[in-house]
């Protein structure tokens, strides 16, 4: 991890959040400790009463500091939807995690922007996002213009050049995984990198690519709920966020390519070359590695 030793700033939004995200994190930590019961929203999406509890939790603390601000939340949640401010809302992301126990789990908000004059399918701006890992005690927090935060820590993405020497992850849908092309890009992006990584949590994923313990992370198919607060974390902490072509994010779309932007295009290289099928070059042998790292410290 990157960290700096710069002053906390003055933030605006953070301090009121940050305190809701960790009462939702504890609530998380109680539900985990009583056992979950777990029901189905689809034919595999798992749903746990927490998440639903959670959600209510975080839109009513929303409502009473913030109650202008609308709230767009992953259980359904949709308030105020006509205003200047959106949440982004995520009570629980990693909730197939947290139903089997695995300690992988966060809350994630993120607050856009949208000015009256926004038209309704535009991105407005991201203004501020927290994630909070309640089995870890680790609260990432930005505001824009003000730098990425681990507690009191400044974060910075990675200074990895190279994919071969970067760890990445990625993350699979529950259903239709079959009809999913993302196991083969797992494939070959785990060839050519130190490793990909599938935890389950998206938001945690972005979190820790703007922290620099990922390089990058790409995933098929997300909602803003999922993206908005670790987009700003990544990009305040020097990062990049794109799609899969390298075009800019939108919070509609249906592909995230997120990294500390040295080794961006070499990924939006790769995935251009295997949607069109074309020049993927053997792997390179530990020897042909060696060589290209040595010329590299050499230069």
């Amino acid at each position: 991890m990157k960290s700096g030793d710069a002053a906390i700033p003055d933030f605006t939004w953070i301090p009121t959040v940050a305190a809701i995200a960790r009462e939702a994190g504890a609530r998380l930590r109680e539900f985990l400790a009583q056992g979950v019961e777990t029901e189905y929203k689809g034919d595999v999406d798992v749903v746990t009463a927490a998440d639903r509890a959670v959600e209510k939790l975080i839109r009513g603390r929303l409502h009473e500091a913030l109650p202008e601000h609308g709230v767009f939340g992953e259980e359904g949640t949709r308030e105020r939807m006509e205003g200047e401010f959106r949440w982004y809302v995520d009570p629980l992301d990693g909730t197939t995690n947290f139903a089997h126990g695995f300690p992988q789990f966060c809350v994630s908000l993120g607050l856009e922007h949208r000015p009256s004059a926004l038209a309704p399918g535009d991105d407005g701006t991201l203004l501020a996002g927290v994630i909070y890992d309640p089995m870890r005690d680790e609260l990432f927090a930005a505001e824009r213009g003000r730098g990425a935060w681990l507690n009191d820590r400044r974060i910075q993405v990675s200074r990895t050049p190279d994919l071969a020497e970067s760890l990445v992850a990625t993350g699979f849908p529950s259903r239709k995984r079959h009809l999913n092309p993302n196991v083969h890009f797992y494939q070959e992006f785990t060839l050519r990198s130190h490793g990909v990584r599938r935890a389950g949590s998206a938001a945690l994923d972005l979190a820790w690519t703007a922290c620099g313990r990922l390089e990058a992370f790409w995933e098929f198919n997300l909602n803003p709920w999922d993206t908005a607060a670790g987009i700003l974390l990544v990009t305040e902490a020097g990062g990049r966020v794109t799609d899969f072509a390298g075009n800019s994010y939108r919070l509609d779309s249906r592909e995230v390519l997120a990294s500390n932007g040295l080794i961006h295009n070499e990924m939006v290289s790769l995935f251009q070359d295997m949607f069109a099928g074309r020049n993927l070059a053997p792997i390179p042998t530990p020897q042909e590695f060696a060589a290209r790292r040595a010329a590299r410290n050499a230069g």
